[in-house]
């Protein structure tokens, strides 16, 4: 997929990278858990099995209640999130380096011709 982000490229689509993917690219807001589940269009059943082993682990924290829906964000004093965010930043500093790597042009360097 051409939008796929750093950490889902690299990990693959298993559920729990959707899941925390989604909160690290979206880190200005809080959301219920019902929009993840629909924005990433996974199961309720599987989005609830691993949101909750997140959840216990501490990487998210409530944020507010709004009606029912109980609003969530990524714990940004979280040990693992912050080593989350830190694995995510080496990953695309990685990827910037290949793409010049790539791209950077080879010029031959001509030797020297001594003259008489």
């Amino acid at each position: 997929m051409e939008d796929e982000t750093i950490l889902i490229e690299t990990f693959g689509h298993s559920p729990v990278i959707r899941i925390v993917d989604f909160f690290l690219d979206n880190p200005l807001s809080d959301y219920s858990r019902e929009e993840v589940i629909r924005d990433l269009g996974i199961s309720k059943i599987t989005f609830y099995k691993y949101f909750q082993l997140l959840e216990k682990n501490g990487l998210f924290k409530r944020t507010r209640q709004v009606g029912k829906a109980t609003m969530y964000r990524l714990d940004e004093k979280n040990e693992v999130v912050k080593a989350l965010k830190s694995l995510v930043w080496t990953l695309g500093i990685k990827a910037m380096e290949r793409v010049i790597e790539e791209s950077s042009v080879s010029v031959p360097v001509r030797k020297s011709v001594k003259r008489k």
